[in-house]
């Protein structure tokens, strides 16, 4: 596996300085976000689009300095029922596609989504809860009217260009845990699988290496690495559902943090372990939301903590549940 970076950390800079930045951090591959929530100056996508000469610079710069692209990240709201909203992400999501394909890329992260109502309106709607039966009636009519219909169409148009979509479970999202994760397979393909990000597993109390070890071998497609902290007084006393700002750490039950600041290196050895045991080989590609340290030092810190975690942990180890 390589030592991966998401760009979007690095938002304060320029594409190339960024790069750099990576190199001289030892990192090995990046992701560069095209759209949707990602803000990121790396990458312009409608260029990408528009111009071949745009694209081999854009991939020339990156493989020159012998970094690997591993994703287009083109994380939002595909599903979105604003109509200004909705349509700008899936525009974006479906060039991000089709410039994945004409770069000779294999893999777009994104998320799935959240649909709204019946009786229409400009906000999601994240139905969690099967009772009252009004919930239940809404989660049914957003997997059939919006959720499938929306998905086989893009996910035709990947297959069609040799991309595969990797979502990220998240919660907000249609697809926020692995049963989530697997419908949707279902319904798409084996085209459609895991960016698998821990860090919204631990705070849902999923086990992240069984749940890779229940999605099988070749349904992650890319990873991201990024942990998170839960509190344990919050936790007793309120559970792991908070909806206070994402900033506010000293109150919050959870809260994005740094590697190795939330879980120690025995979690994430089992953590590779069970990537190794379905078969994953590509990028840990770190990604820095920890609200309490500076992107730098946070992407450093965590490329530390990780280096001596791919030396020791082999394949043929037993995977952690055993």
């Amino acid at each position: 596996m390589q030592i991966g970076l998401f760009t979007d950390g690095l938002a304060a800079m320029g594409f190339t300085e960024a790069l750099d930045w990576a190199v001289s951090r030892q990192i090995e591959a990046v992701e560069i976000g095209t759209g949707g929530f990602s803000n990121s100056p790396h990458c312009n996508l409608q260029e990408l689009v528009e111009s071949a000469p745009a694209r081999d610079e854009f991939i020339g710069a990156i493989t020159s300095r012998n970094l690997t692209l591993s994703a287009l990240n083109c994380n939002g709201n595909p599903l979105d029922p604003d109509p200004e909203r909705g349509a700008r992400t899936q525009q974006e999501l479906r060039q991000t596609v089709e410039v994945a394909g004409q770069l000779g890329l294999d893999t777009v992260v994104t998320m799935s989504g959240c649909p709204g109502t019946p009786e229409g309106g400009g906000y999601p709607n994240w139905v969690t809860h099967p009772w009252q039966q009004e919930f239940a009636e809404l989660l049914e009519w957003q997997w059939a009217e919006r959720v499938t219909p929306y998905w086989r169409e893009l996910g035709a148009l990947a297959a069609d260009v040799g991309v595969k979509i990797a979502i990220e479970a998240h919660p907000g999202q249609v697809v926020y845990n692995t049963y989530t994760l697997v419908r949707l397979r279902e319904i798409v393909g084996p085209h459609l699988g895991a960016n698998l990000d821990p860090s919204h597993f631990f705070y849902q109390g999923i086990d992240t290496p069984m749940a890779i070890q229940h999605l099988g071998v070749d349904a992650v497609f890319h990873v991201h690495a990024k942990d998170a902290c839960l509190d344990p007084h919050e936790t007793a006393v309120s559970g792991t559902l908070d909806s206070r700002a994402m900033d506010n750490i000293r109150e919050r039950a959870w809260a994005y943090r740094t590697l190795g600041f939330g879980h120690d290196e025995l979690w994430w050895r089992k953590f590779v372990t069970a990537l190794s045991q379905v078969g994953y080989d590509g990028a840990l590609s770190i990604e820095h939301e920890d609200p309490v340290m500076s992107t730098e030092e946070g992407i450093e810190k965590s490329v530390d903590f990780l280096k001596p975690i791919l030396l020791r942990t082999q394949p043929e180890e037993s995977p952690p549940w055993m």
